[in-house]
């Protein structure tokens, strides 16, 4: 075999991409990939997890997956990565920490060189299974705080707590008072701090605080407690898939004369809850949301939408505006800069941690700001050990769109380091 490739059609290679038992192989008619005969170059086997079955009350996650074995089919005929053929493996994480615990160790028995895009709300589950291995957990979502301690963690964004600092960066440029609506757990036991460091450097008072369970059926207790204290300022709920409900209790209580601005962070809403709730007529219509990344109108996404319409064309699980699916994009653009810095005819676990310690610099487009790993590149605060980019994007609901607010990144960096230092 000479290693020349054949082109295939589209409706071809989605086929392909639905029916290849990795997820992650082009086969006949679509050409030769690199690890073929004559290739001297081994392939390159990494793993994405998330929950895809997941129950009513759980986190579902499928397009994280399915964009990874998307950005597979679509490497794979360019030549894969630095002559590399690219495998990938799935799971389903199933949001528990069995679930997460069980992929771990599969990724392990496969002897992945990384896990990549993925995400888990189990970190402590996951990561020592990890650790144990050397393998690199590389973009996670940011859905726990492990992921930003752990030496094997090379997260793409700043997680919830960038989140919540520059969502009250956001909110301090337009509101009186700030009534703040968050769980009862640990992790939200330190969004008060945050959010309050933003908006008292700006000569705002501190947010009232609210807790509420991650849950409920109904928040309408909360929701009144928010109207009464935001006293005509904005109102910003940080629940996860509780957010929806949250607002859904604040609007039958709430004015129509829209004197109190409602706000969130990405993760808690999106442009797919946006577009399920009535799009221009949706609750959050004028809403400020904070994010890690460009508007998902943004041309900077163009690559990556081109890939999903020729690979995935139609596959519904994966929404380009999905911040699941953006991350994962973003997390493997990371794995092909590592592995085409290393120029190796094999790739190991320890070879990509090695790579990006050293400072492997990865320019995603514009996406996020460029990344580096290194220990200078870091944040430098104990509880975000490994936070390498904490910038976000002001984002506000527009005619049913989520559309720039402020052009350019925000850095709140600072902002991280300090709150932690007044928790």
């Amino acid at each position: 075999m000479t290693g020349r490739r054949r082109s295939c059609s589209p409706r071809l290679r989605g086929h392909l991409v639905r029916t290849a038992a990795a997820g992650a192989l082009l086969v006949s008619g679509c050409g030769v990939l690199p690890g073929a005969s004559g290739d001297s170059r081994e392939p390159v086997t990494v793993m994405t997890w998330a929950p895809e079955s997941a129950g009513p009350q759980a986190v579902g996650m499928a397009g994280m997956p399915a964009m990874a074995r998307t950005y597979a089919a679509w490497i794979n005929e360019q030549g894969g990565i630095g002559g590399h053929e690219l495998r990938v493996l799935t799971c389903d994480e199933g949001d528990t920490a069995i679930g997460a615990s069980t992929c771990a160790r599969r990724a392990v028995e496969k002897d992945v060189v990384a896990v990549v895009g993925s995400y888990s709300r189990y970190g402590r589950a996951f990561l020592a299974p990890l650790e144990a291995a050397g393998i690199p957990y590389i973009g996670g979502y940011g859905a726990s705080p492990e992921e930003f301690t752990s030496y094997l963690s090379y997260p793409v964004n700043g997680g919830q707590s960038a989140l919540v600092a520059g969502n009250g960066k956001q909110l301090a440029r337009g509101c009186e008072r700030v009534a703040l609506v968050r769980p009862d757990t640990l992790v939200g036991d330190s969004m008060p701090a945050l959010l309050d460091e933003s908006l008292t450097a700006a000569g705002r008072p501190a947010a009232h605080d609210i807790t509420a369970p991650e849950e409920a059926t109904s928040y309408d207790g909360q929701a009144a407690e928010a109207l009464r204290e935001a006293g005509g300022g904005c109102v910003t709920a940080v629940l996860g898939q509780g957010t929806e409900t949250f607002f859904d209790s604040f609007r039958r209580l709430g004015p129509e004369d829209g004197t109190v601005r409602i706000s969130s962070v990405l993760g808690s809403v999106g442009q797919p809850l946006i577009d399920r709730t009535g799009g221009r007529k949706s609750p959050f219509e004028g809403a400020y949301v904070t994010g890690w990344y460009p508007e998902s109108g943004d041309a900077r996404w163009e690559e990556m939408r081109r890939v999903i319409r020729t690979y995935a064309f139609d596959d519904n699980r994966i929404d380009p505006e999905d911040t699941g699916v953006q991350t994962t994009w973003i997390a493997y653009t990371v794995l092909k800069a590592v592995v085409e810095a290393m120029d190796r005819s094999e790739i190991t676990a320890g070879g990509v941690s090695v790579s990006l310690n050293r400072g492997t610099r990865v320019d995603t487009g514009g996406l996020t700001p460029v990344l580096r790993w290194r220990f200078a590149d870091m944040v430098g605060s104990a509880a975000y050990s490994r936070i390498a980019n904490g910038q976000v994007t002001f984002q506000v609901v527009r005619d049913g769109r989520l559309v720039t607010d402020r052009k350019g990144f925000v850095d709140v960096s600072e902002t991280l380091v300090d709150a932690r230092l007044r928790g």
